[in-house]
């Protein structure tokens, strides 16, 4: 049933705009501003969009909630208040204390829907996380796609199961005790299905990333340009219930304000959560290692409230694999001591000298300051898996004793967890880098830079997958089947108990960086990792170690063996632990 409804769209640069919906074409009323409104009467779920100049070509709505035929067609009304909401009991979750759980919607189940995901929440909740959180879900071109090459950030991807979907997700995982937090990116916009630059300058003049253009955060006629940044932040969390946001890559948002636009991302995301009585959270991908981007504004930081920790995996992943290419070339020199420090310090590279980027770089982190929970340690996620040549796990290279020690090291820190999709049960599928790009000229382009870039980094072109091809994407999907059979199913178990072991252990869920001490040997291979009165005891040899500790152990709370079914077991004699190869234990101590 048609009823009068307001269309507004900001594009101060068109000379005319008009707004067609359902086929009928009105004139619109520009203001001060930019913004361009009519009143017409329209249909509850009436398709839409505008027309530029005197051009008849239809373009989506730059704010539209969702694009059933595509980035490319119409858009369609949806009213996000419709959803009668069942969460009413949930009152959020702080991120302190939490683990995160990382989800490519369109590979974590067969169907790639959001619908077939609820059908996979009681397995997280069965393995013990408290968050979900979401590779960007807004609308890309294609079916699939990582979905870093969103172009309306304000749809649901269709292919996914739109918007209506995405709040029945939320709503399933808050019903379950599951927070959720969303991935978005603003630091730059999709190559295909990009109309924004006809309505408004979003792109900065002569700026850019490695993506393409920067977004317009401060130069001239930016205002609104941030407005549409901030107002998609406050969208996901106020209308889809969304308990937090990461960030994509803040380094890239080109800034010269006063005001950061990720400071008044955070005063607008604290005001709205006093007003939502729920914490939300904004976790930052930052390659700044500058602590002060999750330092609480008053006292003089960004106010950000957490950021991914990329040097505690790179370190955790040198050691395990022996890797030394590329980024990975300082962690692996250090060996088990840059272990030790970002287990200490968060960063690695603290004002210390960086090989990859020719310079130093960093500063250090005030464990006096910050918390570790501000921190988000892992042992793999979606950009250190899928930016390898063949998109190849850990657990295509490392024995199930080794993933367990990873395991043992992630889930013990004095950080915020983070486990990305499969990696539970040591998934065997690859997770590769696949998109489905309509312009076939976009797509050759893609594959063949994908190819370019790893031929430079001394891989095989060869054998990089074409992201264009379907069985890329097939490939990269969960295979369900796995955690029934073995090994899968004992590091599965494994990573159950070390997640009710961590909420059992009060000094393993203690973020003050400044008790954590972690004693090693480089020759041997071993680490002591200190969380209050336990000791984390991690053997990385290949051969059994004895491990002299700083005070007796008590008991075992845990041993990776026992969960592998290798039927050795760590051997206790007071202030001496005999470790078997590639294995780590929990001991209590007098």
């Amino acid at each position: 049933m048609s009823a009068p409804a307001e269309f507004a769209v900001w594009a101060p640069l068109p000379e005319r705009v008009r707004v067609q919906v359902d086929g009928a074409v009105h004139e619109m009323t520009r203001d001060e501003q930019g913004w361009w409104r009519a009143s017409v009467e329209a249909a509850p779920e009436a398709d839409y969009g505008f027309l530029l100049g005197d051009d008849d070509k239809l373009y989506p709505d730059p704010r539209s909630r969702r694009q059933p035929q595509g980035v490319h067609g119409p858009s369609r009304r949806f009213d996000p208040a419709a959803h009668a909401w069942g969460d009413r009991a949930w009152t959020g979750r702080p991120l302190a204390g939490g683990v995160v759980y990382e989800m490519h919607v369109g590979t974590f189940t067969a169907e790639g829907t959001l619908d077939a995901a609820i059908g996979k929440l009681d397995h997280l909740v069965d393995l013990g996380v408290d968050f979900v959180e979401l590779l960007p879900v807004n609308g890309f071109d294609g079916t699939h796609n990582w979905g870093y090459d969103g172009v309306l950030w304000y749809a649901v991807q269709e292919s996914y199961g739109g918007p209506a979907a995405y709040q029945r997700f939320v709503d399933a995982c808050h019903q379950r005790g599951l927070g959720v937090l969303q991935d978005v990116v603003y630091n730059h916009l999709g190559p295909s299905g990009n109309y924004l630059p006809l309505f408004m300058p979003v792109f900065s003049e002569g700026g850019a990333t490695t993506w393409g253009s920067s977004v317009n955060l401060s130069g001239p006629d930016s205002d609104g340009v941030r407005r549409y940044v901030l107002d998609n932040a406050l969208m996901w969390l106020r209308d889809m219930h969304v308990d937090g946001l990461r960030l994509d890559a803040v380094h890239a948002l080109v800034d010269e304000r006063a005001t950061h636009v990720l400071e008044e991302m955070a005063q607008e995301v604290d005001r709205l959560s006093v007003a939502e009585g729920r914490p939300l959270t904004l976790i930052a991908e930052s390659d700044l290692n500058d602590p002060r981007m999750v330092t609480p504004r008053v006292a003089g930081g960004t106010g950000i409230h957490a950021q991914w920790s990329d040097d505690f995996h790179h370190a955790l992943h040198a050691v395990l694999t022996g890797e030394g290419q590329g980024y990975y070339a300082d962690f692996a020199a250090a060996g088990p001591a840059g272990l030790a420090k970002t287990l200490t310090g968060a960063f690695f590279h603290d004002g210390a000298w960086s090989s990859f980027r020719r310079r130093h770089h960093g500063r250090p982190v005030d464990t006096a300051l910050l918390p570790g929970w501000k921190f988000l340690g892992y042992l793999q996620d979606h950009d250190q898996i899928g930016n390898r040549a063949v998109g190849d796990r850990v657990s295509a290279s490392l024995s199930p004793g080794l993933l367990a020690v990873g395991a043992t090291l992630v889930l013990t820190s004095p950080f915020t967890p983070m486990l990305f999709m499969g990696e539970e049960w040591g998934a065997a599928t690859p997770w590769q880098f696949f998109t489905s790009h309509t312009d076939p000229e976009i797509g050759r382009a893609t594959a063949e830079g994908r190819r370019n870039e790893f031929a430079e980094h001394g891989w095989d072109a060869d054998v990089v997958p074409d992201p264009q091809d379907p069985e890329t994407f097939t490939r990269s999907k969960l295979d369900w089947g796995e955690p029934e059979r073995a090994p899968h199913a004992g590091l599965l178990a494994l990573h159950r108990a070390l997640l009710a072991l961590r909420r059992a252990q009060p000094d393993l869920v203690d973020p003050d960086l400044s008790r954590v001490a972690v004693a090693w040997d480089d020759e041997d291979r071993w680490l002591v990792v200190h969380r209050g009165a336990l000791r984390v005891v991690v053997n990385l040899a290949g051969a059994p170690r004895e491990i002299d500790l700083d005070r007796p152990a008590t008991g075992v709370l845990l041993a990776t063996g026992a969960h592998l079914g290798s039927g050795e077991e760590p051997a206790v004699d007071g202030r001496t632990v005999t470790l078997p190869a590639e294995s780590a234990a929990v001991l209590t101590t007098a």
